[in-house]
């Protein structure tokens, strides 16, 4: 196996281990999350995930490599930040608590990401097409999960800072409503 190819099995590796972690923190966001939206989000995100790791297992069938997950400490690190926020929240204020989880959530979708874009770019350069096309396809469903975290956040963000401006609560009916 050529380094690059090599390269690309073991970045692959490290997103199933990835991947896999994200499937037991998603539930337990989404629990955490007040805002109907983001609990959808999240629910939404879990079912993309779990497909995600059925076009990584496919990916190793490709390259004739063994689908075994590589512990990735950078998304251990990004998962126990997720659930630190979720407990500093408790008992705090609605808005903050899902905007917190909204930031914590962001991380993760960069890493995600930035891990996709890298390794599809290895596959085009070593001519894996077909695992380029998977990848392809989870690096779409990451960057569209991070703009639609993006666009969740957007009125929570301006329902908060009405709040600490003191607005009236028919101005924040006004903003809840959009």
């Amino acid at each position: 196996m050529g380094q690059l190819k090599e390269l690309l099995v073991e970045e692959l590796q490290d997103l199933l281990f990835a991947e896999m972690q994200l499937t037991k923190a998603l539930p337990e966001m989404a629990a955490a999350a007040h805002n109907p939206k983001l609990k959808e989000a999240f629910t939404k995100h879990l079912g993309q995930t779990e497909g995600q790791i059925q076009r990584l297992n496919r990916a190793f069938e490709l390259l004739g490599a063994k689908a075994s997950p590589k512990q990735c400490k950078a998304m251990l690190g990004l998962i126990e930040e997720g659930k630190e926020r979720i407990k500093e929240s408790k008992g705090k204020d609605e808005l903050a608590a899902d905007l917190a989880l909204i930031g914590a959530a962001q991380k993760v979708e960069h890493y995600e990401i930035s891990g996709y874009g890298t390794v599809r770019g290895i596959a085009r350069l070593i001519n894996e097409k077909e695992v380029a096309k998977l990848l392809d396809h989870t690096l779409g469903e990451e960057e569209s999960a991070d703009f639609l975290l993006t666009t969740i956040a957007e009125p929570i963000l301006q329902h908060a800072a009405m709040e600490d401006m003191g607005a009236s609560k028919e101005e924040l009916k006004l903003v809840a409503t959009r």
